[in-house]
């Protein structure tokens, strides 16, 4: 008994010792928010000010000393996201994470982002003030490299420390590029839809040019082959550790349309949901600058942001900056190709992917006159048929260093239009608003056009030259807006009204957020800041309960149950709302699912139907399709002798609708609340492994919102009738300069991405609730509230 008692003694001991241990170790990993450190290359003292959301507010003597200070406390809190953001362009991840990455890491490599960063990086002006506080940002980070540290995930995986350079930033800045691009989830499914059933089955999907069918190179070769470039990078973006840029909505409202009569701005770009969260807020404050920030992990200079005089944000502009061009190889010499004036010589280069648990893979890339060869690092793809992509970031000349540094450090609105001008790619909607009243958007990137009648939603011939960028438009062609009569200036990734008479083609999404925006900003000239807020977290689908009543039409009431005439009321009475109490949005979006799922599937085989609802065109189709009684797309191809209406579809998903939802929820429909099958987890890469999730993932959280509301929580759909948000508002910013000092702002989770910190999840669930947090400018109010952390000069 005595050796028992002991033996128990022992094992309690252990225990409290290992408790105290983790304990202590879980202490030295989280941030440091108040106290001093030195740091070197800092000429005056420098303090930081952290508020209780953890914002830093830093007042420096210089802007060089406060921007070595952002890198310091900015690596502080996102060191591990920094890493993955600049090992995905030149495809490094899977020195970290193994083979598994390898597929991902082969195709950044292959597209050329790490080389074209190497050649603007050489033309930079290294006197430049862009050069000089980047490299001081820089200095900040691997300084923290160096003393700070070691974020528990570098730990887990094995990561080796490497000091940052500007190449990384560079790197980052592409690959968020690419991301906004829509033309590789597009373009080939498109073509296999055109070659394997004609140009007929493109005119429900809203193709621009549809009809011009003679310039419409049709080919019945490698019909299955052109969606594997579709497949491919949806899977790659999807599964990537760093989500893609998606959609946004902003608008900028004037004086005569505000109760103070000063400029408000709204904004909330849409980004795939990650843990952490996409922007990392920061406050500079020196003598002759200051700028509060959204910065992206390992950039310096804020693309959102604001200050006592102007404001500016950014949602995609969907312009296409990618075309595929199919080549031809010279028989016999696989190095040779067909251009207009005779064979031409591909470009190779080769380029080694260092991989964790197997020996390094090398890559030979070829490249032609239009870019690299995408068969070279796309699996599944011909290499008889070589598909080459053309894409304006890498194509064009790279200033975006000097663009991002010339829109924080604008003096007036006309400094603030020439920074605009230097984005080649990708294409934005930069949104402006300033405290003199002015209001205004310009799309960003470098637009061209082609021959008429060709079709760049469609892989191009790239043998022939007739294809190919016939010419490419000044910058005074982008669409854009200055302070129109109507007093405000709105974006939310929808088409632009033509320029000259010609619509630039692009991935625009549906009108409904658009069609919200506008109706809303019309109906009053009184908007006040609460008022923008409400207006910013809105639920309602102005365009659903058309489509709803599109839908109830096609159904024969007469021979519906009780329950089914039941659910059809419901849908009847529906305002478009999207609110978690609701019950409308459960059954309109598993009749949609199904509709879609019964309409499309026959023709396009299950992974093209589940590549199709992840495009714009997918979601486009939905309206347009639905009313048009005479689409070709009704008819099912795998039953003979027989030809489906749209009524005998719409009631067939109508009738399995019910059935599913009844399964899945029971019987009682005023059950089936949309907050019980559309919910929202923040994933951390590592929360991926289950015994990890409950440390770094947030959530889950049943959700408002829906698909191109305005508050844009938006979803895939699936079988099992389970929406899960995979992105959103990436934040909702309000600027109100008639009360500067109290705007407003709000983050998905929090602003650290360190599991221990305090700030690591302590907005997610006011973001659910749309609920702001101010973004203080009042040095006063910021000291008495904040932490309070001095920086002084290391020897």
């Amino acid at each position: 008994m005595r050796r028992f008692k002991k033996i128990l003694l022992v094992l309690v001991l252990l225990i409290v010792v290992l408790a105290i241990a983790l304990f202590a170790y879980i202490f030295h990993l989280k941030p440091k928010y108040e106290g001093e450190l030195q740091l070197k290359n800092l000429q005056k003292e420098t303090t930081v000010y952290f508020d209780e959301f953890g914002v830093p507010h830093i007042y420096a003597n210089s802007e060089k000393d406060a921007m070595t200070a952002l890198g310091y406390v900015h690596a502080q809190e996102r060191l591990w996201q920094m890493e993955l953001l600049r090992r995905i362009a030149p495809g490094r991840l899977s020195e970290i994470f193994g083979s598994v990455a390898l597929k991902n890491d082969t195709f950044f490599a292959g597209i050329g982002i790490e080389e074209a960063s190497a050649k603007a990086i050489a033309k930079l002006d290294k006197n430049s003030q862009a050069y000089k506080l980047t490299q001081a940002y820089l200095d900040g980070i691997n300084q923290y490299l160096e003393e700070g540290v070691t974020p528990i995930e570098f730990t887990l995986v094995g990561v080796k420390k490497e000091k940052f350079t500007i190449k990384d930033v560079y790197n980052i800045f592409g690959y968020m590029s690419f991301s906004f691009a829509m033309a590789q989830k597009t373009d080939p499914l498109l073509t296999e839809i055109r070659n394997k059933f004609g140009a007929e089955y493109l005119k429900d999907l809203g193709i621009n040019g549809e009809f011009n069918t003679t310039q419409l190179k049709s080919s019945k070769e490698n019909i299955e082959e052109y969606t594997e470039i579709s497949k491919s990078i949806t899977a790659l973006l999807d599964k990537s550790p760093i989500p893609p840029f998606i959609g946004s909505n902003s608008w900028v409202a004037g004086p005569h349309k505000t109760k103070s009569g000063k400029v408000i701005f709204a904004n909330d770009p849409h980004i795939g949901f990650s843990q952490p969260a996409t922007w990392y807020e920061a406050h500079i404050v020196t003598p002759e600058h200051e700028l509060y920030g959204c910065y992206l992990a390992g950039t310096p200079f804020p693309l959102l942001a604001h200050n006592r005089d102007y404001a500016y944000g950014l949602t995609m502009f969907e312009n296409d900056d990618i075309d595929f061009y199919k080549e031809r190889t010279l028989g016999g010499d696989p190095n040779q190709y067909e251009t207009p004036t005779g064979f031409g010589t591909y470009e190779i280069r080769k380029k080694t992917i260092k991989v964790k648990d197997t020996s390094d893979v090398v890559l030979t890339i070829k490249s032609s006159r239009h870019g690299p060869i995408m068969n070279d690092f796309l699996e599944r793809l011909d290499k008889k048929s070589p598909i080459a992509m053309s894409w304006t970031y890498t194509r064009e000349p790279i200033q975006i260093l000097d663009a991002v540094y010339g829109l924080s450090h604008a003096k007036s609105k006309d400094d603030f239009r020439k920074a605009v001008q230097l984005v080649a790619a990708p294409g934005l909607n930069v949104m402006y608003g300033d405290a003199k009243g002015n209001v205004a958007w310009w799309a960003t990137g470098k637009l061209y056009k082609h021959d008429k009648g060709v079709n760049t939603f469609l892989i191009l011939d790239g043998t022939s030259g007739k294809d190919d960028i016939k010419e490419y438009l000044d910058f005074s062609k982008n669409p854009s807006s200055e302070n129109p009569k109507w007093g405000y200036v709105y974006s939310a990734n929808n088409q632009p009204e033509a320029i000259d008479g010609f619509l630039y083609p692009g991935y625009y999404l549906p009108e409904d957020r658009a069609k919200r925006i506008s109706s809303l900003m019309d109906a009053k000239s009184d908007w006040d800041k609460e008022a923008i807020s409400k207006m910013i977290y809105d639920n309602t689908s102005p365009t659903a309960p058309g489509t709803a009543q599109n839908l109830i039409s096609s159904i024969d009431s007469g021979k519906l149950s009780a329950e089914e005439k039941q659910v059809v009321e419901v849908l009847k009475s529906w305002k478009g709302t999207t609110n978690r109490e609701d019950v409308a949005p459960t059954i309109y979006n598993k009749w949609i699912y199904l509709y879609m799922k019964n309409t499309f599937e026959d023709e396009l085989g299950k992974d093209n139907f589940d590549l199709f609802l992840g495009t714009h065109v997918g979601k486009q189709v939905i309206a347009r399709q639905v009313a048009n009684e005479n689409s070709v797309w009704w008819d099912n191809i795998k039953t003979k002798n027989v030809k489906e209406t749209r009524k005998d579809i719409v009631s067939k998903s109508f009738y399995e609708a019910v059935v599913a939802l009844q399964k899945q929820l029971g019987n009682t429909i005023t059950d089936w609340n949309w907050g019980k099958v559309h919910t929202v987890e923040h994933e951390h890469p590592l929360g991926k492994i289950a015994a990890l999730r409950g440390l770094f993932n947030v959530g889950p959280f049943d959700s408002p919102g829906s698909n191109e509301v305005i508050n844009n929580l938006f979803f895939g759909f699936n079988e099992e009738g389970k929406y899960y948000v995979k992105g959103g508002p990436s934040t909702r910013r309000i600027v109100d300069f008639s009360d500067i000092e109290n705007s407003w702002s709000i983050l998905p989770t929090g602003q650290s991405g360190n599991p221990f910190s305090k700030h690591y999840s302590d907005q997610a669930e006011m973001y659910n609730e749309g609920k702001f947090r101010k973004m203080k400018l009042n040095k006063e109010e910021i000291v008495k509230t904040s932490t309070k952390l001095v920086l002084k000069p290391k020897n």
